[in-house]
């Protein structure tokens, strides 16, 4: 059989109430032919609901023996017998009832935790995410609970003795050598348990009598996990609020009341890069942790610097910071400090939106249009929405924050379904930095334009590193040439598995693909004509950093991408370098573009803003709005000021035409019509469904009848809807499969849940065929 990410079959509304249920009576594997006479009398018993990761079926029913009723909890996890053939899988139970079972129902073999690993309010939002991204319940709660917490990494198994009391009523009884008995009345004198390595020092002994003692039965033993010791974190010296600014005290006030109303509300901060957004932030956290509550901060990957760590650390002293570069041990240290309460703030990834904060007090999503808020792998959730369904539970006022929010967010405070909070001035009321097109079409002409800067950006670097100033410059597009083409006969040099044109590195001589990373020798023929002149083509940042050390030799150069940050501590190395001013030029992709605070760029480049502007994506425009006056963020933060110079062949898009003008509510005005039009988010939902397969007319002939079977539920669709597909999708082969989607679109995103349920419920997809279902996608591609 293929691979089906099996949909869940509660609904829920878009403001997280449950809309009606087509759930089917609870299943197990093993009640279905049983002869009656076989049915034990019905008989009232502890019974445990299972839902098993491994399996997308369920949850289902087993009943708890007496001897672990006192141990088992809702959300432990538990070992059972699954199948017919009683195979062991482990499951999380997620209801415990006294009932009486209509059937014979199989016993649960073990407890594996000694507590639960989910609160009831981070249980009921797994159960939510499930219904609502179209994914199997097991497998969300696998993603919310990190590999190291359910392992617990940092903890190993450790032995203990101790002396049961009526053995220790006899000890005038015992006849016990010298060394025994010294290591017998210690261990009973003792008002704890001790290891052996312990009882050994105490009684100054080795362990043959201790393990004589145990051979006797007059010591008993258990085994418990404990933790390893942990090093001594850092002291930070703790820093005063800064003083606000008015516009910063009106955004403080604004989220201040929705503290003290003691209600949930989600507030969108809509402030100018510069206008110190992280300092309310900071503040009105101050308040939360003041009440003795909790707060979560969100931050991109690409932004959670030292930088970022520091400051946090510098205002509440223990904070706990949760990443993907965390090891199993520390994430787990962070995770048990978190439930115990003893950090009272988490700065994290996507992933902190789960933190097990047992007193949550707020929740704060800095860059909230991020899209690496969502993750691309099942379960395919946006965190910035998670957030805001566990704040509405909880009953805690969320915050997103964005100089460029989405236009989703963006859309819900125009309804005032949100408030929106406006900060339209820098800190110190420094002017936001002049931003310049540079038409390529005109510099194409110019033969003395010919890389990838320009005779004005050139001389704009010039006069910036000439007066002390630091420079950064945008290009994202890793490598050297963006793609090996023969021009004699115009073939492009491929991915066998990808069919997307490679990129040639030349560090090692390679043609990569970077999305599945196969790598080939460059060929000094064209492989099709064996034509010898075969050419690169195209801009990437190391061709980039080639052209900056040649043209700026006296100046040092930076590189950051995928390819130079592999290496753990290389991102905060890179920016410290250039913080301390041993760099005076950083180039890269986006990740030079968002987050960092240097007050001594004084000039910001963007190589190409066309890179993303023409993506059959039809949130093109909003990304390259985003990044452009993101980047642009990054320089006039100082005394000095600074000026911002964008290369394109398109100056009158109108993505452009407003970033240069830092004009966010433009962009909005012109973008939205053609949204709503055109049937697209905020306006309406979508859901995308992606078939791949390594046959092409058998994946192609699946997403047909898959779309046959969506056109027979979609009675249940409102006017309007649509179901578009199927079609190859744009990237159309990846990784040695063909893809094929097909795209829902309509104003009830609970009717449209319900069809692909409906429609995927009984599917089966053919061998080697897999179906991606995706909830509110963002990747287009």
């Amino acid at each position: 059989m293929g691979q089906l990410e099996l949909v869940a079959v509660v609904f829920y509304a878009d403001d997280g109430s449950a809309r009606h249920s087509m759930a089917q009576p609870q299943r197990t594997l093993f009640d279905t032919d049983e002869p009656a006479w076989e049915v034990d009398d019905a008989t009232e018993q502890c019974v445990a609901t299972v839902v098993i990761p491994q399996r997308p079926i369920g949850p289902l029913d087993y009943t708890v023996p007496a001897e672990l009723v006192e141990r088992l909890a809702v959300g432990c996890r538990v070992r059972v017998p699954l199948g017919r053939g009683n195979r062991a899988a482990t499951g999380y139970c997620v209801a415990l009832e006294h009932r009486t079972a209509e059937r014979r129902l199989k016993a649960i073999d073990e407890v594996v935790d000694a507590r639960s690993l989910f609160s009831p309010a981070i249980l009921e939002l797994t159960r939510w995410m499930a219904d609502y991204y179209l994914c199997p319940w097991g497998q969300v709660l696998d993603a919310v609970v990190p590999a190291g917490v359910r392992a617990e990494a940092g903890r190993r198994l450790t032995t203990f003795l101790h002396v049961p009391e009526e053995i220790a009523a006899r000890r005038g009884e015992l006849k016990l050598a010298r060394k025994q008995a010294v290591a017998f009345d210690h261990l009973a004198a003792s008002r704890q348990p001790l290891t052996p390595v312990e009882l050994a020092t105490a009684a100054d002994c080795t362990q043959a009598p201790i393990t004589a003692l145990r051979r006797k039965g007059l010591v008993r033993s258990e085994t418990r996990r404990v933790a390893l010791e942990e090093s001594p974190a850092a002291t930070t010296e703790i820093e005063a609020p800064l003083e606000l600014n008015p516009d910063q005290r009106a955004a403080l006030d604004h989220i201040l009341a929705a503290l003290n109303a003691g209600e949930h509300e989600t507030i969108l901060v809509h402030g100018v890069t510069g206008s110190g957004k992280t300092e309310v932030y900071i503040q009105a956290i101050q308040e939360v942790v003041g009440f003795g509550r909790q707060a979560i901060v969100l931050v991109p990957e690409i932004s959670l610097t030292p930088q970022t760590e520091r400051r946090f650390r510098s205002r509440f002293g223990k904070v706990a910071v949760l990443h993907s570069h965390l090891s199993d041990v520390e994430r787990h240290r962070q995770w048990q400090k978190i439930a115990a309460g003893e950090v009272a703030v988490v700065v994290g990834a996507r992933s902190a939106v789960f933190a097990p904060t047992p007193q949550l007090g707020l929740i704060v999503i800095d860059e909230e249009h991020e899209s690496s808020f969502r993750q691309e792998s099942a379960p395919r959730y946006h965190a910035r929405e998670v957030a805001r369904q566990r704040a509405r539970r909880e009953g805690v006022p969320l915050v997103l924050g964005s100089a460029t929010p989405s236009l989703e967010s963006y859309a819900r405070a125009q309804a005032q379904d949100d408030r929106l909070v406006e900060m339209p001035r820098r800190i110190y009321d420094r002017p936001l930095p002049a931003v310049v097109t540079v038409d390529l079409r005109t510099e194409r002409h110019d033969r003395a334009s010919r890389g990838a800067i320009s005779r004005p950006l050139a001389t704009a670097m010039e006069t910036a590193l000439r007066e002390g100033g630091q420079v950064i410059l945008l290009l994202n597009r890793r490598g050297f040439s963006t793609h090996i083409q023969c021009p004699a006969c115009g073939f492009v040099l491929e991915c066998p598995h990808c069919e997307i044109a490679l990129t040639f590195h030349r560090q090692h001589r390679s043609a990569l693909c970077h999305y599945c990373d196969y790598e080939q020798p460059t060929p000094h023929r064209c492989p099709e004509c064996d034509y010898e002149g075969i050419e690169h083509f195209g801009r990437g940042t190391q061709r980039l950093e080639a052209e900056v050390q040649a043209r700026f030799p006296k100046y040092a150069a930076l590189r950051m991408d995928a390819d130079t940050m592999q290496r753990p501590g290389s991102h905060a190395a890179a920016l410290d370098r250039f913080r301390h001013g041993e760099v005076q030029i950083l180039l890269g992709t986006q990740m030079i573009a968002k987050g960092l605070d240097f007050p001594n760029v004084t000039l910001v480049g963007v190589i190409n803003a066309d890179v993303a502007m023409h993506l059959p994506d039809f949130r093109a425009a909003e990304r390259t709005f985003q990044l452009i006056t993101q980047v642009a963020g990054r320089t006039g933060r100082g005394e000095k000021g600074g000026r911002v110079l964008v290369q394109t062949g398109h100056p009158d898009h109108p993505a452009l035409v407003a970033a240069v003008r830092h004009d966010y509510l433009a962009f909005a005005a012109g973008e939205l019509p053609l949204r709503k039009k055109l049937g697209y988010p905020p306006f309406a939902h979508m859901i995308r469904l992606v078939a791949r397969g390594p046959l092409e007319a058998v994946t192609a002939a699946f997403a047909a009848e898959l779309v046959n079977r969506l056109k027979e539920e979609d009675g249940r669709l409102a006017a309007g809807a649509r179901i578009v597909g199927p079609a190859p999708a744009p990237l159309a082969k990846l990784r040695g499969e063909y893809r094929f989607a097909i795209q829902l679109q309509g104003v009830e995103a609970a009717a449209l849940r319900e069809v692909v349920a409906g429609a995927t419920a009984e599917v089966a997809p053919p061998d080697d065929v897999h179906l991606v279902v995706d909830v509110d996608p963002l990747d287009m591609l």
